[in-house]
């Protein structure tokens, strides 16, 4: 375990430097369009939980407004994801900064996605092993449907790679998320429109 773990954190290190350098010239168009769309403001943070439910900042490209209503209310995602949005979650350029992440280590290119804070109280003991390793940019239920498969399903399919860690399956995850970005399988870009928020979820599940 610890050899595996040692050299995933090279690989991801190595990976994550040469992507950057790669995309260079796709990382400064979508940052100069998205100032001039976002009022100056082309990245998005968030706080999520990753490696042993400690947090930290996510970063990704912005991709809706933060146009709110007369009540200075936020309006709903759906409302505020434009065309520019639409166009960075479809072909999942939106995830690119996340390379930043995966170098200063406070995520994996391959593991379970980093969620919110405020979910952590809703995880079964059995949930809870998504968080014994670092959190990805992509993983096992990202190829198994992402956001066409419902909460549970997902989690189950988190603790089915913790439980099953090896550079083969790392491998495979990483060619199908290729396949699947490429041809844009299971992205939906409103995703509350098939799902909600994983706390709303099981709240609902309980009454």
């Amino acid at each position: 375990m610890f050899s595996y773990k040692f050299f995933k954190r090279i690989g991801d290190f190595l990976s994550a430097c040469v992507g950057l350098i790669i995309l260079i010239p796709i990382i400064s168009l979508i940052t100069i369009v998205s100032i001039f769309i976002y009022n100056g403001k082309p990245f998005f943070f968030q706080k999520r939980a990753g490696f042993k439910e400690k947090p930290f900042w996510i970063v990704k490209f912005k991709t809706m407004t933060a146009t709110v209503d007369q009540n200075g209310k936020l309006l709903p995602d759906v409302d505020r994801l434009n065309k520019w949005g639409s166009f960075l979650r479809k072909s999942s350029l939106d995830e690119i900064p996340q390379l930043f992440n995966v170098i200063i280590g406070d995520m994996s290119i391959i593991g379970p996605r980093p969620l919110m804070i405020n979910y952590l109280p809703y995880y079964t003991a059995e949930e809870k092993l998504r968080h014994r390793v670092l959190p990805g940019i992509t993983g096992l239920a990202q190829i198994k449907g992402r956001n066409t498969i419902d909460w549970d399903l997902k989690l189950q399919y988190d603790c089915q790679y913790v439980k099953n860690l090896s550079f083969a399956n790392d491998f495979k995850i990483l060619w199908e998320t290729a396949i699947n970005v490429i041809s844009s399988k299971d992205v939906i870009i409103d995703t509350y429109s098939v799902e909600p928020d994983f706390d709303e979820y099981r709240k609902t599940k309980k009454e």
